[in-house]
């Protein structure tokens, strides 16, 4: 029986993070192209794509995890304390993540792999202000010249701050923050740390 076959009928024919039925694929959960039934998940193409990193993760989409976090396959655990573990700026995931309870072996297998990629995005992305101090997820930081923010009909005054800003996690000269109660991205060089 294949793999796909036999995790088909662990999952009931949908996804096990979401519950979609359509474009269903197996996915090692470490990142591998093994062929284990206990080391992998039947995703939809969606979680697949977020599983691997290939698509910045949704939240909207991932609230599906308040469901999946409490299955019984350890697989599925660790796939979804990791999809929760790259949400730190959802109340909501943080929430479900103090609440989430894992055996210690799955615990460990879960996070060997987040300190591994952590150590690869460390190495690949450093986020920089324009004076070279290193940028951390959740600082505040102060613009250091007028910008027009496209699509909202404003611009950001030079030394207003950004609080709690989050990191662009596949671009090393881009951060996201509020400004005006509104979403932006905001270009690195542009910013200097407070």
């Amino acid at each position: 029986m294949s793999l796909e076959t036999e995790l088909r009928l662990r999952a009931g024919n949908v996804c096990e993070i979401c519950g979609n039925a359509d474009g269903l694929l197996p996915v090692d959960v470490d990142g591998g192209t093994g062929n284990q039934i206990e080391r992998a998940v039947l995703a939809c193409e969606t979680c697949t794509k977020q599983i691997r990193r290939e698509k910045p993760l949704d939240p909207k989409h991932l609230l599906c995890l308040n469901d999946s976090a409490w299955s019984q396959e350890p697989a599925v655990q660790v796939t979804a304390w990791r999809l929760l573990n790259q949400l730190p700026e959802e109340t909501w995931a943080r929430d479900l993540l103090d609440m989430l309870y894992l055996d210690d072996e799955t615990l460990a297998w879960a996070k060997a792999w987040v300190t591994k990629s952590a150590d690869d995005d460390d190495a690949a992305i450093v986020h920089k202000d324009t004076h070279g101090a290193v940028l951390n997820s959740g600082d505040t930081v102060t613009l250091i010249k007028d910008l027009k923010v496209k699509g909202a009909g404003f611009t950001a005054k030079r030394g207003t701050a950004v609080r709690n800003i989050s990191l662009v996690h596949d671009n090393a000269e881009q951060i996201e923050g509020r400004v005006n109660d509104q979403r932006i991205v905001i270009l690195t060089e542009f910013v200097k740390k407070s």
